[in-house]
């Protein structure tokens, strides 16, 4: 502990006001745009996924070929590849009415309307060719504001804004989500319910939801332009991308621990990704049904990550950054238990409640925590969003890649031991974080962002 973390000896008055601080942080004018491109960030997500798998399943599509279509996810692994244009060159007459991250911000919000609104014509039977192109759009132009919106979000922010803009940034992207998916879904049932031809009731609900880029928009056109960095004289467009993309990754590799901070970024989360990839096959192989599992798991477990997301801000807040990244290790590990509890009990709705609500609160919680450290690491303002695209990125990989082999693992071991080998998972990260700590790379940290 240091002397920033609160005692419980501290007079109560103080206390009290820290509480209301925390609150009204919230209403500040820049958390509060940081929040509304969460939403714009989140809404893109479920339209290139859920929601179009099930237009595709509604129409007849196979399979086969719907599985495929994850594919079209790519861009946001691979997002670290181009975010040096993003970092280096500027959005022609926007950049210079609005300023280099609010015109890319613009930018990519009225491309996405139309990538959207283009997905929304095609016939995914029918022209299966264009709805891969509409959804490839929709997924690049996505993943190239939320390269921005990071930037912009890190940059912007001062330290006191930050913890509360990260909770309000990931629960208004679960919000943007749920709008797009569910939302979505629900105008479509709406439509057909009022004998809307069934031919076009899926364009007016991705029309919908290309309507709702607006709300990016207005935090685009009342946000205030971060300080941009200098840049060098004369030099070209090439020029720039590549003394970015050079820069971006050199600085950060030259860095003490560089390694150990890569792989740790690999690894912090992974124990909750292994699980979580679990979930929706693991609920209904036990025995639950389908409305139990979209009722408590993606109803009370939304309102659960929600509220976990504003409790990781005020541990943010409260606590110095190492401390956090222990609190959040530590839960999302032992949370993970509680789904070897629910599979030695069996079916029950109340259980299973419990478990989906301690699992997406400490969840939540950790991902908040988690986001306040990459945003730390990337002080550099010339390479923002370079750095924090390749560092999500990474995360990506310990989330889709390393965690792909979780279904063998649980035919082999069965529910409740595979469980408990989730939390042993936890373990390499709590140790390179102990490392970290050690080797006072999180005092290099606070004083980099102190002086920046």
């Amino acid at each position: 502990m240091t002397d920033e973390t609160l005692r419980p000896s501290e007079d109560a008055a103080p206390a009290r006001r820290s509480l209301w601080d925390a609150i009204v942080v919230y209403t500040r004018p820049s958390v509060l745009v940081v929040i509304l491109l969460g939403f714009s960030s989140g809404l893109p997500l479920a339209l290139t996924g859920t929601t179009l798998s099930v237009w595709m399943t509604e129409v007849g599509v196979s399979l086969g070929s719907i599985g495929l279509f994850s594919l079209v996810g790519l861009p946001y692994t691979l997002k670290f590849l181009w975010a040096p244009l993003v970092d280096a060159l500027d959005v022609p007459v926007l950049s210079r009415l609005l300023g280099r991250r609010r015109g890319w911000l613009l930018a990519t919000q009225i491309a996405l309307m139309a990538a959207i609104a283009f997905l929304g014509t095609q016939d995914p039977l029918a022209a299966p060719v264009m709805v891969v192109l509409g959804a490839l759009a929709v997924a690049t132009i996505s993943a190239t504001q939320d390269i921005v919106v990071d930037a912009f979000r890190v940059e912007r922010l001062d330290t006191s804004e930050q913890a509360a803009g990260m909770a309000g940034y990931v629960a208004a992207y679960r919000i943007g989500m749920l709008v797009s998916g569910a939302g979505v879904i629900a105008i479509v049932a709406y439509l057909e319910h009022l004998d809307v031809p069934k031919a076009s009731t899926w364009f007016w609900g991705y029309l919908c939801a290309a309507a709702f880029v607006v709300v990016g928009m207005i935090a685009t056109f009342t946000a205030r332009e971060p300080q941009a960095p200098a840049r060098e004289e004369g030099a070209g467009a090439l020029a720039r991308v590549v003394s970015t993309a050079v820069g971006a990754f050199s600085e950060f590799l030259s860095r003490e621990q560089a390694l150990t901070i890569l792989l740790f970024v690999l690894l912090y989360k992974f124990c909750d990704a292994f699980a979580g990839v679990l979930t929706a096959p693991f609920v209904i192989s036990i025995g639950f049904d389908k409305a139990t599992y979209a009722a408590i798991v993606k109803g009370v477990g939304l309102a659960a990550a929600l509220a976990g997301g504003f409790a990781g801000g005020f541990v943010a807040r409260y606590f110095p950054l190492v401390t956090c990244l222990w609190i959040g290790g530590i839960l999302q590990m032992l949370s993970n238990l509680a789904f070897t509890a629910q599979a030695i009990i069996g079916v029950n709705v109340a259980a299973l409640t419990a478990t989906i609500v301690v699992e997406n609160f400490t969840g939540a919680i950790g991902t908040v925590i988690f986001v306040a450290y990459l945003s730390a690491l990337c002080g550099v303002r010339a390479h923002t969003a370079t750095q924090y695209a390749l560092l999500t990125a990474l995360t990506a990989v310990g989330r889709t890649f390393l965690a792909s082999g979780g279904g063998f693992v649980a035919e082999a071991t069965g529910w409740p031991v595979f469980f408990i080998i989730t939390v042993l998972t936890g373990l390499p990260g709590l140790v390179l974080l102990a490392w970290l700590q050690m080797k006072g790379h999180f005092r290099t940290l606070a004083r980099e962002n102190v002086d920046g």
